[in-house]
């Protein structure tokens, strides 16, 4: 038994300080994406003044990655390095061409406390590399041109890189909510930051016409404009809890005597952003979405309906029309400008959520799909993807679309972006159909949705590629993106909020796809100064220790620890917001009465985090029932039909089956929209003060005892909400009532005792 006893303190001690060695690991090296390979190195490189730079022989190849590097070193030590082409065997930073290399992107880093050396095959590879060295410098160089540092160090190490997927994005709708030159700029440095290399910007859509188009100039004149809605009505109603929501006075004008929100960008400015985009080696995809989500255009130019006719369908907005020759001849028009002014080699056609009622009332439609042996309305969509798809080739370039393209037939030379999370065959179709993929299903990469405590790691664990796929197969899948969709983002700041830090992670899955969520936290712990200084509004890290809805019985305790160091957490008891200059919450607050808190963390630059709206309440423990419950799991019953609430929920259901967890059996509902209502016992070990977390997609209430625990209500987004209830050791009964709006849903519920981990039921 000793030397059992001796064995397992030996390992734990080894554990111990293999992880104190990691954590140092991540705080010396917080590089987000982490690299392939990277083998620590004692000591570090300095540089200083009399910094040598040995640049390639072909040096003007490079002339765009030695200017981004020597601004890099000039932001530190506040000048440039003397150059040279020549060998030198001093402190020196040396960039070398190397060919051996396979990709583009590819690049070597070789440290020592003599010498900094950069291996790479291209520009591209070079600017891999600078960014990787950035993000070991100060956070202090950030935020300013000139630097003050007498020297700059860089950590010792062996470092080779490469990126596992070609397409890293990120996508930004500007159509229904309006963003500067200013901050596309500002979004583009952020991409280049974490090694994206790709841009989708979503420039048209029913809310606003944004790029200029010269043959049709009320396009921009009469389409980039509109009263405000009742999206920017939501929003104006939540600035006032978070000033972040308020609508950008910038993009407001007043005429005619009216109020008119809108935007758009010269084809100059548009110009600019590719040229600053191109120098950070990020590529711009231009989306003008048709032939639905046109309102904007139509509201121009009405001739583009089938009727001349505009408004809304069933679902969607009246789409153009595919049928009559003057549409066709203002897509090419318009597309024609678009190709001369992106030189990307890919153009987005949108092609999503038609609304086809219109073509299926038109006669000219049905003249044109029996003049072309067209069955369906999504035949006739085809029709017009293939048509546009043949004009683009015609322009040298390739053609995307949203994966309804797979609907009446797709082309085999058509790139397909797959979001429909509740069709998930659609990628597995056009993989095998030959198509190239890019996987940004709304779960978990569409970051309009509101992100919680399980955003980040959601993110972090998304697999690209989608069961089903052969490993030939998988080839076809070009890589991700994320989409921002701005119908209820209404400012820059809300904008840096919904996309930072997630797409840090989303950057590591594409770049490295190797899984190390410890070790990326740690380093997401180290880059939140580095934002700061570059005045981005990220979401701080989640505040832990307490639900929305708490209890107590005979007296509470807020006790909130900071998950970062330099943290301040502020709160009110008056129902104001945190400010700055707010009360600093203590490290523990007893609770002896009724009463409702509002919490924020700041950083040290005055970011400030979600306000948490804690509300305490008083109550005895609920009663458990005498004996065990005969049937172990719960009772599901099903509800066929749309309930925006599960107050709607009828009494009798359509069917009736049974599961061993709170969740929705896989296949349930085939992407309609439906209820569910689970019910069964739940076994508290001991009595005490219990808090549940429940998550939903769309919306669910979770009941213990008859009474509410968590309220997390009506559609919306994957969220997490929260509760407490105090009982008795024992059985207790719980429900759960659940509505999905049709799509993909989630419904997960967990649970805590006395603060501890989280722990499914």
């Amino acid at each position: 038994m000793r030397r059992v006893f001796v064995l397992t303190l030996s390992l734990a001690l080894g554990m111990g300080l293999s992880a104190a060695h990691a954590q140092e690991k991540e705080k010396r090296y917080p590089i987000i994406p982490y690299p392939q390979q990277l083998v620590p190195l004692e000591g570090t490189f300095t540089i200083s003044g009399s910094t040598r730079l040995v640049v390639p022989a072909n040096v003007k190849t490079f002339a765009n990655e030695v200017a981004q590097l020597q601004a890099l070193v000039k932001q530190g030590i506040g000048a440039t390095l003397k150059t040279t082409a020549v060998p030198f065997a001093g402190n020196a930073i040396v960039l070398k061409q190397d060919l051996t290399l396979p990709g583009e992107e590819d690049y070597t880093l070789q440290v020592t406390p003599q010498q900094l050396q950069i291996g790479a095959k291209s520009p591209a590879g070079f600017f891999r590399a600078i960014v990787t060295l950035r993000q070991l410098m100060p956070v202090t160089i950030e935020g300013h041109t000139t630097g003050q540092l007498k020297a700059v160090n860089i950590p010792a190490m062996q470092l080779k890189d490469h990126p596992v997927y070609a397409w890293r994005g990120m996508h930004l709708d500007v159509s229904r909510h309006f963003f500067s030159v200013s901050y596309l700029k500002k979004f583009i440095d952020l991409l280049a930051l974490y090694k994206m290399n790709k841009l989708h910007l979503h420039l048209t859509d029913d809310q606003g016409w944004r790029i200029e188009i010269k043959k049709y100039p009320l396009l921009t004149t009469v389409g980039a404009w509109r009263e405000l809605n009742n999206q920017d009505s939501v929003c104006m109603q939540k600035a006032k809890e978070n000033p972040d929501m308020a609508i950008d006075e910038a993009h407001i004008i007043h005429k005619d005597g009216k109020t008119l929100y809108g935007g758009f960008y010269t084809q100059a400015q548009m110009k600019d952003v590719i040229a600053y985009a191109a120098a950070r080696h990020i590529d711009i995809i231009p989306e003008i979405d048709m032939p639905g989500h046109m309102m904007a255009a139509i509201r121009a130019y009405p001739f583009l309906t089938c009727d001349g006719k505009s408004g809304w369908g069933k679902d969607f907005s009246t789409p153009i029309c595919p049928c009559n020759e003057s549409t066709f001849r203002f897509a090419e028009d318009v597309y024609t400008e678009i190709a001369a002014l992106f030189p990307s080699k890919y153009m987005h056609l949108g092609a999503d959520e038609v609304e086809k009622t219109s073509w299926a009332a038109s006669p000219l439609c049905a003249d044109v799909m029996k003049a072309n042996n067209l069955k369906t309305v999504e035949e006739l969509q085809s029709y017009f993807v293939k048509r546009m798809e043949k004009f683009f080739h015609a322009k040298g370039k390739v053609l995307i679309g949203w994966d309804e393209i797979l609907e009446g037939g797709i082309s085999p030379t058509a790139v397909l972006m797959y979001w429909r999370a509740w069709v998930p065959d659609a990628p597995i179709k056009a993989a095998r159909h030959g198509n190239q993929v890019i996987m940004t299903p709304g779960n978990p990469l569409y970051f309009d949705a509101t992100p919680d405590r399980n955003s980040l790691g959601n993110v972090y664990h998304f697999e690209p590629v989608p069961k089903g796929l052969t490993t030939e197969e998988a080839k076809s899948i070009m890589g991700a993106q994320a989409n921002i969709w701005t119908e209820y983002i209404p400012s820059e700041k809300r904008a840096d909020y919904m996309f930072m830090p997630r797409m840090t992670a989303l950057a590591e899955v594409l770049w490295t796809h190797r899984q190390d969520y410890a070790g990326y936290l740690q380093r997401l712990n180290e880059q939140y100064a580095r934002l700061d200084q570059l005045g981005v509004h990220y979401r701080l890290p989640d505040l832990e220790g307490f639900t929305e809805d708490n209890v107590f019985v005979d007296k509470g305790l807020l006790a909130v620890k900071a998950p970062l160091t330099e943290m301040t957490i502020r709160y009110t008891t008056d129902g104001s917001i945190p400010g700055a200059q707010s009360a600093v919450l203590p490290a523990t607050l007893p609770v002896t009465a009724p009463q409702t808190f509002k919490v924020a963390a700041f950083s040290p630059k005055g970011n400030r985090g979600d306000i948490y709206t804690l509300r305490y309440r008083q109550e005895a423990y609920a009663k458990a029932i005498v004996e065990k419950p005969a049937k172990t799991g719960f009772q599901l019953d099903y509800f066929r039909g749309a309930f925006k609430k599960t107050t709607a929920i009828t009494n009798t259901p359509d069917s009736t089956l049974h599961t061993d967890k709170v969740e929705i059996p896989e296949g349930l509902g085939h992407g309609e929209a439906f209820a569910a209502r689970l019910q069964g016992y739940f076994y508290a070990p001991e009595t005490a003060i219990y808090s549940f977390f429940l998550t939903c997609d769309d919306g669910g209430v979770l009941y213990i005892n008859n009474r509410e625990v968590v309220n997390n209500d009506g559609w919306h987004a994957p969220l997490q909400k929260s509760g407490q209830i105090a009982l008795e050791k024992g059985w207790h009964p719980l429900k759960v009532d659940f509505v999905e709006g049709g799509g993909g849903y989630t419904l997960k519920l967990e649970y805590s005792l006395k603060g501890g981990a989280l722990q499914k039921l």
